[in-house]
């Protein structure tokens, strides 16, 4: 199938090169040359283990990148729409970047022969599709919904660090459509994935990816709230999450307690749930709390590196890790850069090492710390470790360099049993 894909962040540019490797012609549309022309080079701007592999395969193949969103409408049969849906600081959702997106594509459905489907993959609060996106759509094309063309939801479930295998191997794939015609060509469209397709409408989807998401954050918050009161009576957080892990109603995934989560979903989606809630008369209280605990784990992290160190005002902290997880460079929301403005306010020197997402930090903090290009760069001569994204070569650490070798670990990343027995170690939860 010809598919164009508007918006060539996160979402946008794994979805277009998946389809891609599946064989389809692909067209990714962005308004920033930048990015248009780092894809045409097949050189992705995020870092994602696998894609930059895609890229070389399918890139001036069949996909390719532009600025003129007109002529990808026109030479498609699919539009997806991927573009970001950032949180206000009330916890809603703007909307302007989609309904400027919905616009210019309706503009170009007006001037095409044949049936269009747009499908929107940003996420977006239930009721947008149908209530936001489609009159905006009906407007500009001078056509109608299920008739002129076709209207869809298809919430991307793509995990930050695994999103090629998430796309290629996706758990389930989710499509609300408008009307049968749309929902049919979505079905052959995914047709070659290794998993079952379900069927809703638009505002059912739209609420999937929510609950989902809301769920997610709810189990990392709870097992957090459990290890702290697991470590104030000397009881082993892992291993208590291992046995709940074993009932296959709980499952172990996203019971490692630590500093919280972050990245670009589950802060904003829990926080435009909870906004929409508010709107209908309901009060999320098990919502709030989610985030009440997520907002107050790193404070508390930074409290155990108080404790352990002493003031840390003109103290040397390694930071290990700035990025919100492992695998990725993304650090929006990152329990790390909480963590670092923290350590900035207590006036401490702080070096930081990550492999991934360190020119990010950059932006964020520029000068204000120093950025190493090791962890043993990072670890030398500090007065105090703390690690806080699981990067796999933080299992291995050689604290040999410290000037005290006070480590507080947030992720559970160190063998405790066979560390030196001059470490000073404490985990946030344990």
């Amino acid at each position: 199938m010809n598919i164009s894909v508007v918006g060539s962040g996160y979402v946008g540019l794994i979805t277009a090169a998946g389809f891609a490797e599946k064989g389809h012609n692909v067209v990714c549309v962005d308004v920033v040359s930048s990015k248009v022309d780092s894809i045409n080079r097949g050189k992705p701007l995020i870092y994602e283990e696998g894609l930059d592999e895609i890229l070389r395969a399918v890139v001036g193949r069949n996909l390719s990148a532009s600025m003129d969103l007109h002529a990808a409408v026109l030479a498609s049969d699919i539009t997806f729409i991927c573009v970001g849906t950032p949180s206000r600081p009330n916890g809603s959702i703007e909307l302007k970047y989609i309904k400027e997106s919905a616009r210019q594509v309706g503009l170009a459905l007006g001037e095409k022969k044949g049936f269009h489907i747009v499908v929107v993959k940003s996420t977006v609060i239930p009721g947008t599709t149908d209530n936001v996106i489609k009159p905006i759509l009906e407007k500009a094309s001078g056509r109608k919904a299920g008739v002129g063309f076709g209207l869809a939801m298809n919430p991307e479930f793509l995990r930050e660090g695994f999103a090629v295998e998430d796309f290629r191997k996706p758990d389930r794939i989710i499509v609300g459509a408008s009307d049968s015609k749309s929902m049919g060509v979505l079905e052959r469209l995914y047709a070659g994935f290794p998993t079952g397709l379900l069927a809703t409408d638009l505002k059912t989807a739209e609420m999937i990816k929510y609950a989902s998401n809301a769920f997610l954050a709810t189990k990392i918050s709870f097992i957090n709230e459990v290890g702290n009161v697991c470590k104030s009576i000397g009881v082993d957080t892992y291993k208590v999450a291992e046995g709940m892990g074993l009932d296959k109603r709980i499952t172990p995934h996203f019971l490692r307690a630590g500093i919280g989560f972050g990245g670009s979903c589950f802060p904003k989606d829990v926080k435009s749930l909870v906004y929409r809630a508010k709107e209908l008369g309901i009060k999320p209280r098990i919502l709030k709390a989610v985030l009440d605990v997520n907002h107050t784990q790193p404070r508390r992290f930074i409290e155990l590196a108080r404790k352990k160190a002493g003031s840390l005002k003109g103290r040397r902290v390694a930071v290990l890790g700035l990025a919100f997880k492992g695998g990725t460079d993304d650090i929006r929301e990152s329990p790390a850069v909480a963590i670092v403005h923290e350590l900035l306010k207590e006036k401490a020197n702080v070096v930081a090492y990550d492999p991934k997402a360190a020119g990010n930090a950059r932006d964020v903090f520029g000068d204000r710390i120093v950025y190493a290009a090791s962890s043993a760069d990072c670890l030398r001569g500090a007065d105090i470790a703390l690690i806080v994204t699981e990067w796999e070569e933080f299992r291995k650490l050689d604290f040999s360099g410290m000037k005290r070798r006070i480590v507080v670990d947030g992720k559970r990343m160190l063998d405790i049993a066979n560390l030196a027995k001059d470490v000073d170690y404490e985990g946030i939860c344990w």
